[in-house]
């Protein structure tokens, strides 16, 4: 059953939490499940259902959503294939650009949901519209964990913001979206520097920069960097501070 069939969601439970910022800003009296990742908007009040990769599906269940809403990449094929399995309808999102960004999350709030578009949605496009290409690039490696080093590769949400604001993914061809490179190796990658987000690992002053002795290093929100949705509209400003 799609959703235009079977009407508006008006029990959602959402498993990305970029998505649960997205409806809990719009319309938060839908939402009625969220992970434990789920930490926007900070005074969020729903039942948790465990994590992105490891939800409860029987929590799920019992919160008899209308609507699971997920993505292709936070969430994991069999755990979306049991909430199916038990008669829930679920929505999975892919979001790979800031444009399929946008895209989506006008699929899910407009379309799903039924709701008019949101003004922060707006200002997020007229935001990221003002942005201006840039010259001469500089070349960064992102790591996204450590113990062992992963980094942002080919075909990422991160990736694309981040060339939007002149900043080039030196392993943005690499044949994996998030391959694990020695530090020894990224360390002598060719970048002018080191992108480190706060998450998924929490990079800090003192926990990341040291690895990267001879590269000037930008601290950046993960939030900022990795999420689709109100925040979106104060990305730009945020993350090229950041980067400055």
């Amino acid at each position: 059953m799609t959703r235009r069939e079977s009407g508006p969601a008006r029990r959602v439970v959402s498993l990305v939490p970029s998505l649960t910022e997205a409806v809990a800003t719009t319309a938060p009296a839908l939402l009625v499940g969220a992970t434990d990742w789920c930490s926007h908007p900070p005074d969020l009040r729903v039942t948790r259902v465990q994590g992105t990769k490891n939800p409860d599906i029987e929590q799920i269940v019992r919160l008899a959503p209308d609507l699971v809403i997920a993505n292709e990449e936070e969430n994991r094929a069999p755990d979306l294939g049991a909430l199916r399995s038990a008669g829930l309808d679920v929505l999975v999102t892919e979001v790979r650009s800031l444009p399929q960004a946008f895209e989506e999350l006008h699929r899910v709030v407009v379309g799903a949901l039924g709701l008019p578009r949101p003004a922060w949605l707006d200002a997020a496009e007229k935001a990221w519209g003002t942005v201006r290409p840039v010259p001469r690039p500089r070349r960064a490696v992102v790591p996204v964990w450590r113990r062992p080093w992963m980094v942002l590769g080919r075909d990422t949400f991160a990736g694309d913001l981040l060339a939007r604001l002149g900043v080039e993914n030196v392993y943005g061809h690499h044949q994996e979206r998030y391959p694990r490179v020695p530090v020894r190796e990224l360390n002598t990658a060719g970048a002018d520097l080191v992108v480190l987000p706060d998450e998924p690992y929490r990079f800090t002053p003192d926990d990341g920069p040291e690895a990267f002795p001879g590269l000037p290093s930008a601290l950046v929100s993960g939030r900022h960097l990795t999420w689709y949705g109100p925040s979106l509209a104060e990305a730009p400003a945020v993350l090229a501070a950041a980067l400055d």
